[in-house]
């Protein structure tokens, strides 16, 4: 008996100290991202597009959605011709940045490691690789142009960001339910 005793209080204890931990060692919870209005900044996007684009499908669409706790917000996006991809954003409270994450079925993956993002408007950028090998510079913008309507633009650069070439410019309506 005396050792489940012992038993019961070393787990007691370990538990005690592992909820204590946090604050012992100085940390505390950070805010959650629904309330945080760093984390709020693309809410602008949030819904669901048609998009317009030079070349493009009648049928491209554009869902806008948050996800984790409203810590991540997630573009699913289809090109009407059968090229779909999932774009992922989410705000960093450690370096006070966003971050961006663009995958498609076709087997391109880009990684934006710096983003800004205001009221209405948000920029990434981040690095990748051409098809010939050269390092290539990527600029996305969203901005919003009404209640109803953003402009998303994708840039690139192979002269470290001195001149750029328009590679996408989207152009997303709100879809009528």
């Amino acid at each position: 008996m005396a050792k489940q005793a012992r038993n019961f209080a070393s787990v007691t204890m370990a538990a005690l100290m592992f909820c204590l931990a946090p604050h012992v060692f100085g940390t505390t919870a950070a805010p959650s991202c629904a309330s945080d209005s760093a984390s709020r900044q693309l809410d602008f996007w949030l819904g669901n597009w048609d998009v317009g684009a030079a070349g493009s499908s009648p049928a491209s669409r554009s869902r806008v959605s948050l996800t984790l706790d409203q810590c991540m917000v997630i573009e699913s996006w289809d090109g009407g011709r059968g090229h779909r991809g999932e774009n992922m954003f989410a705000y960093s409270a450690d370096d006070k940045s966003w971050h961006g994450l663009f995958v498609d079925n076709e087997g391109r993956v880009h990684v934006f490691t710096d983003g800004k993002a205001s009221p209405g408007e948000a920029e990434f950028t981040g690095p990748s690789t051409g098809a010939d090998g050269t390092m290539v510079l990527n600029r996305v913008r969203i901005v919003r142009i009404s209640a109803n309507k953003v402009e998303q633009t994708w840039e690139k650069s192979t002269d470290h960001g001195s001149t750029w070439s328009m590679a996408f410019l989207g152009e997303y309506s709100r879809a009528k339910p």
